[in-house]
């Protein structure tokens, strides 16, 4: 419940400061090679997410 009223305060002016705090921590070189890995991490757990349905599947049956 706390996190929905955090995101409905999310204002167009804090998500530049979020992007602003990012490129000063990690710098603009950085950022591609860690969106590479969260896209890398978010595909490996649909195929996973895919693959236990798969398996409830095959057990149902």
């Amino acid at each position: 419940m706390a996190l929905s009223i955090f995101l409905g305060m999310v204002g167009p002016w804090q998500i530049v400061l979020i992007v602003a705090l990012v490129l000063l921590l990690f710098g603009g070189r950085k950022i591609p090679e860690l969106m590479k890995g969260l896209g890398g991490g978010v595909k490996e757990f649909k195929k996973a997410m895919k693959e236990d349905e798969d398996q409830e599947s095959k057990d149902k049956e």
